[in-house]
């Protein structure tokens, strides 16, 4: 297992279960649960549980695309055109609940690209991603919400 398997598989969610819900972000409008309902909604994207239509521009993929597989960081309040001006409602009664979710979707992630290794899964913001592309994508998307919240610098 690479630093960035065991990083969405074990080492997020020590961090997010040591959130209660109450927590107030360091920028942007989403609750720690509405984060972790967020990040749910990106995993389902990763593995083609959910799908969106293309966000950016064909000619724009290349050099989006190309920032997606930097170390470069999402800087705080990074527009999302599938997320509104608001945060949507929260799907579930309590933080615990939404992190057994995004449990369960991490793990479906990982079983779909072992089942399907050479899948290629469209990205709505970067195109096409292969498996090492979306793990790194998710490791990126993943840490910058760690760092909304303080649980990371």
């Amino acid at each position: 297992m690479d630093i960035k398997e065991k990083f969405l598989s074990e080492t997020w969610f020590d961090y997010l279960y040591a959130l209660n819900g109450t927590e107030k972000p360091l920028w942007g409008k989403l609750s720690a649960q509405g984060m972790i309902e967020h990040m749910v909604d990106s995993v389902a994207i990763a593995y083609g549980k959910q799908v969106h239509a293309l966000q950016t521009p064909p000619e724009m993929i290349e050099k989006a695309k190309a920032f997606a597989m930097s170390d470069k960081e999402f800087k705080p309040n990074t527009k999302n055109s599938l997320m509104g001006d608001e945060p949507a409602p929260l799907r579930h009664e309590n933080i615990k609940d939404a992190i057994q979710e995004l449990h369960q979707e991490v793990s479906s992630f990982f079983t779909f690209y072992h089942n399907y290794p050479q899948a290629i899964v469209t990205n709505p913001f970067f195109g096409d991603m292969n498996y090492k592309e979306w793990l790194h994508l998710l490791y990126k998307h993943a840490r910058h919400h760690l760092k909304q919240f303080g649980l990371i610098e």
